[in-house]
């Protein structure tokens, strides 16, 4: 059932265009909202943890340990450290992309041509991969901290040989995802296309971002229950909130 929010929940709101770029830190208890505003969206998106920011998003830990291959409500988003970033609290889309990668320079020139800024103005059009590195920039990060990204609001299918085909037209106007923050969270996010996507043209679809204050989590949380791993998962947070961690070699308290 979708989580009817009020206007007292609401921290702050703004649309992000398409084929732009943004950064924040995103605090515990905060849920943030993306919303399709056209339909046809990709949102590119890389986690850190603040304070350690070795520690990071981890594309084959969140999806091995909770069995699946696309992300939708009730996944939880994990670090290489068995943290959870953020829990999926609802979706109407149903399938959110984690393996497709992100859009390089040559591939964009190679797609849709060259656009650059001092030609085109606002029309310039830029890669995934430049968007996150002037994101990283921010925050003494580079290139070799580029972790595997995800893309909301995009679809990956697969045949029976393995070979990976882009869903055209996946995510609706409308269309929407709740990120549920389970700790503080440096969040990079684009709006660059997906890498594999088939369009003739450069598509710039915006998405609207909203932040909110996150609801209690009951006993009978729905991504604390969808599976034992989560379970594990939001003890180890819990564990890593009062000052204690899990030794990556040992998995003991350090």
């Amino acid at each position: 059932m979708t989580k009817q929010y009020t206007d007292n929940d609401l921290y702050y709101e703004d649309t992000l265009p398409g084929g732009a770029h943004w950064s924040m830190l995103i605090r515990k208890g905060t849920t943030l909202r993306l919303t399709d505003q056209q339909g046809g969206a990709n949102v590119g998106m890389l986690f850190y943890n603040p304070n350690e920011k070795l520690e990071r998003y981890n594309a084959p830990d969140t999806l091995k340990c909770q069995h699946t291959f696309k992300l939708t409500k009730g996944h939880c988003l994990y670090s290489d450290m068995g943290h959870i970033f953020c829990s999926i609290i609802d979706d109407s889309v149903g399938w959110h992309d984690t393996v497709g990668g992100n859009l390089s320079d040559h591939n964009m020139h190679k797609k849709w041509g060259e656009r650059n800024y001092q030609d085109h103005r606002n029309d310039w059009c830029i890669s995934g991969d430049h968007a996150f590195l002037v994101e990283l920039a921010k925050y003494g990060l580079s290139q070799r901290d580029m972790a595997a990204n995800l893309n909301l609001f995009s679809k990956v299918a697969t045949d029976n040989e393995g070979n990976l085909s882009f869903v055209e037209n996946h995510s609706q106007q409308g269309d929407f995802i709740d990120l549920r923050f389970e700790m503080d969270t440096l969040v990079l996010l684009h709006t660059c296309p997906h890498p594999m996507n088939t369009a003739t043209e450069y598509p710039k679809n915006p998405i609207q971002y909203q932040l909110r204050k996150s609801a209690p989590i009951g006993e009978n949380d729905y991504c604390m229950n969808h599976c034992s791993e989560n379970q594990r998962g939001f003890q180890n947070n819990a564990l890593y909130h009062i000052g204690c961690s899990l030794s990556p070699l040992s998995g003991g308290l350090a």
